[in-house]
């Protein structure tokens, strides 16, 4: 429930914003479920995120999890998504309609530090495509469909999980 209601709470963000590890504290805290939308695409492509994108391309990705964003019919749930699920606007729309859309944002250069060699995340992007450039066209797309947006700089774990509850109230 948020604010008495059985909606539920959508994590965006890049690669090592916390959506994951927020999520599930999150999800604790308000006594409701929690979902990973990458464990889901890796379960319906049957492979990993990365094998998809070295085997298939960044679009396949984006494809599968296009289709599982927009096949996703929960209540009551805290919603992990991978970093590329804005580039649906579809997907996004699906979210959107019974949910409320939290953005951690964190600086390029944490998301450095937190991801290392982002070449082995499954990291959605083209392949000509610095992570630099990458961090500003989602930025946009992050800020755009954001209800709530938590600044994660300089706050840990449980800070963090502390301001998207406040941000809910």
């Amino acid at each position: 429930m948020i604010n008495g209601q059985a909606r539920n709470l959508i994590f965006i963000g890049m690669p090592g914003s916390g959506k994951s590890t927020v999520g599930v504290l999150v999800a604790k805290r308000l006594g409701l479920g929690f979902v990973d939308t990458d464990l889901l695409i890796q379960q319906e492509a049957g492979r990993t995120l990365q094998d998809i994108v070295d085997q298939d391309g960044y679009e396949a990705l984006r494809h599968i999890e296009e289709k599982v964003l927009l096949n996703l019919d929960v209540q009551g749930q805290v919603i992990s998504t991978g970093g590329s699920a804005v580039y649906s606007h579809a997907a996004m729309a699906h979210l959107k309609a019974n949910g409320t859309v939290v953005f951690l944002d964190i600086s390029l250069e944490l998301v450095i530090e937190r991801i290392g060699d982002y070449s082995l995340r499954g990291i959605s992007r083209r392949p000509d495509q610095s992570l630099a450039e990458l961090f500003e066209e989602r930025f946009a797309l992050y800020s755009k469909y954001a209800d709530l947006t938590i600044q994660g700089a300089g706050l840990n774990q449980d800070q963090v999980t502390e301001a998207v509850i406040e941000g809910l109230s």
